[in-house]
């Protein structure tokens, strides 16, 4: 990985050296000379206009375009709003209803769930690592008339840095590739807290010059390690944290339950989508357009949980030192579609799928007379289909899926209807039903620890889920949806080991969420609010969520010297009430039920100062500057605080060639 970093280093001083010089304009619209005109977009995004490759012909900001996995099309944007000051993260994305732990790269507490899921196997588990694991729906693919490099850099605590570095190039108007890398290296405030992290991308797209066959690819390999330590102990470091005690303020003095511990997580994915238009859409009175696709991926990934002394913590063990706890999944996916579209019917699919999966250890544990199997594995056929269709303003969407043959029963269906009131009001309807087989974590798990062994049999987790949503920049962007959830999933401790276990909860939970955003401007000051509401009805306690989580963003926007700099500086609030929260379980990687205690009702107060000259956007942050006087009782899972005030300086500069 670090050589893939030096690499890319060098790629981005390249383009460092020899980037022109872009004029800031208004909403960057800028122009860069284009050595390669726009021939069509790769990707079959239907732009088939032919232009002839011109000196003088030049590119603006909005042919840089990022394709998503859905195929939704955006351009880059290197303007300076509240937005990308929310996005200045670690996940590079609006955390909003996440709680980050003290050090960057540690697991985030989730403070609100989405039951929404159109997935038909089972998750692998150790979700409490896989906040930054990119899934094949993070990863975009472009097209850009000239080289496109950008530059991310931010302070992490202690030793270290977060960096992510960019470069994608067109060798021709059918041709793109794009090569990323993410690093991390985090000492963190407490005692053995590192975290090291790293993402490698690959990305290309390619398109014949007649548009008939498509194809894009990516190659993701990734590691994300953290050091544990089990948090603070509850006799007496939690005490003198919560105290505030003037020589506890250096949180390395403070005692945690272990420092002997790490957890990894490493995986590698080969992902292929090409079709191919068997009747190619000639013109726009042309009614019929057929193509066959297909989609090819394999993932290899491994989570591994190492410590040198067995802890009581964690009950008994099998070995009293040198203990390796390590889960494997191999998973290969094919799928073959058929897509065919008309001026009347719409656009259809229908989809056949194979997934092969391999799950499991390598050995066999006999424990107290019974026998925990080493593997999960076989082939999972599956039939689905999507549907799209415009019709009399409304914008109407379909997908269903089911498991026709294999050990996980599955089915998925999703609607949607949208309608544009005009340009200012949106609205959309969904409606989501779900069938899922519970994560392979849960099903299958073998540990040093004893209690940390089993094999169970659950039934599958059942959702139904309505949503609505209103977009307007004028009134608010408000959001509703309405979840039941039957045989829910969730780790607690057993009462008789008092060990995490998986369990589920055989009665149905209904959980409700409806979310606010809106900004008020006044000249050049602007307040930007998202309220939360959530109310859950489970008699078990088993889903916990805080009834309110706020944010609020009173701050200034100005051009100054001469328009040379945009200034946009402001505070920020967070908060979120009072409610049992999940704790987090190092040995599993999840974060489990507890009802002993309540934590929230703190708040969180930033003070930032952002400026953009050119293309460069300069953060800088006092994060959390009120610890010292609002009270010690701020937590991001029980036993585990949530970080002190700092100050934090970064950098986003992009380069067009």
């Amino acid at each position: 990985m670090r050589r893939i970093f030096l690499a890319l280093f060098l790629i981005s001083a390249f383009g460092q050296l020899h980037a022109q010089e872009i004029p800031d304009k208004e909403r960057d619209s800028v122009e860069v000379k284009s050595l390669v005109a726009q021939d069509s977009i790769p990707g079959g995004r239907g732009n088939d206009q032919n232009i002839k490759s011109s000196k003088d012909q030049k590119a603006k900001i909005q042919d840089y375009l990022i394709i998503s996995h859905k195929n939704d099309t955006t351009y880059v944007d290197t303007t300076l709003t509240i937005q990308k000051e929310y996005k200045f993260n670690y996940l590079r994305r609006d955390n909003f209803g996440l709680m980050p732990f003290s050090n960057l790269g540690q697991t985030y507490n989730s403070l609100t769930y989405n039951f929404q899921n159109t997935k038909l196997m089972p998750d692998f588990g150790a979700r409490a690592r896989h906040f930054n694991y990119m899934e094949v729906e993070d990863i975009n693919y472009y097209y850009v008339p000239t080289p496109l490099t950008e530059l991310f850099f931010k302070t992490s605590f202690e030793q270290g840095q977060l960096v992510d570095s960019f470069f994608s190039v067109n060798t021709s108007p059918q041709f793109n590739f794009s090569v990323a890398y993410k690093g991390l290296r985090s000492l963190g405030k407490y005692q053995h807290i590192l975290t090291s992290t790293g993402n490698f991308r690959f990305t290309t797209n390619y398109t014949t010059k007649n548009n008939r066959y498509n194809m894009r690819a990516h190659i993701v390999t990734q590691d994300l390690l953290n050091e544990e330590n089990g948090g603070l102990k509850d006799d007496p470091s939690v005490e003198d944290f919560e105290l505030g005690k003037k020589e506890f303020l250096e949180r390395s003095i403070l005692e945690v339950n272990f420092e002997d511990a790490e957890s990894i997580i490493r995986g590698k994915r080969f992902h292929l989508e090409h079709t191919y238009k068997i009747i190619k859409k000639k013109d726009s009175l042309s009614k019929n357009k057929l193509s066959l696709g297909h989609i090819m991926s394999f993932e290899d990934k491994y989570y591994e949980y190492t410590q040198d002394d067995a802890v009581s913590l964690f009950g008994g063990a099998l070995r009293s030192s040198e203990l390796r706890d390590r889960s494997t999944l191999e998973n290969f996916y094919n799928q073959v579609q058929l897509n065919y579209s008309n001026n009347i019917v719409g656009d259809l699919q229908f989809n056949i799928s194979n997934n092969n999966y391999n799950y499991g250890y390598d050995k066999v544990v006999e424990l107290n007379g019974n026998r925990i199997t080493n593997r999960l594995k076989g082939d999972i056929y599956t039939a689905g289909g999507k549907y799209h269709k415009r019709y009399k303003g409304f914008d109407l969407e379909g997908e269903m899926g089911i498991n026709v043959t294999g050990d996980f029963d599955g089915n998925f269906l999703r609607a949607k209807a949208s309608f544009k009131l005009n340009d200012d009001i949106s609205a959309a309807a969904f409606v989501n039903h779900s069938s899922k087989a519970p994560n392979y974590n849960t099903l299958l798990y073998q540990s040093d620890y004893t209690s940390y062994n089993w094999q169970n049999s659950f039934k599958n987790t059942e959702t139904k889920q309505l949503a609505f949503e209103l977009k307007s920049d004028k009134i608010a962007n408000i959001s509703a949806d309405y979840s039941t959830i039957s045989n829910y999933m969730y780790f607690e401790k057993d009462a008789t080991s008092e060990q995490i276990k998986p369990f589920q909860n055989d009665k149905t939970i209904n959980y409700l969420r409806v979310r606010l955003d809106k900004e008020i401007r006044v000249g050049k000051f602007a307040l930007n609010n998202t309220v939360m509401y959530q109310n859950v009805k489970d008699t078990d306690s088993t889903l916990n969520v805080p009834e309110f989580t706020i944010r609020n963003t009173l701050y200034y926007s100005n051009h100054l010297f001469k328009k040379a700099m945009f200034l946009q500086t402001g505070v920020t609030f967070n908060y979120f009430t009072e409610y049992y929260m999940n704790a987090y379980n190092p040995v599993l990687a999840e974060f489990y039920v507890q009802r002993d205690r309540k934590f929230g009702g703190f708040p969180r107060l930033d003070f930032f100062v952002n400026a953009k000259i050119r293309q460069t956007r300069i953060f800088l942050k006092a994060e959390h500057f009120n610890s010292s006087f609002t009270g010690y009782d701020f937590y991001a899972a029980p036993n585990y605080p949530y970080r002190d005030f700092v100050i934090r300086l970064g950098i986003v500069w992009n380069f067009f060639l």
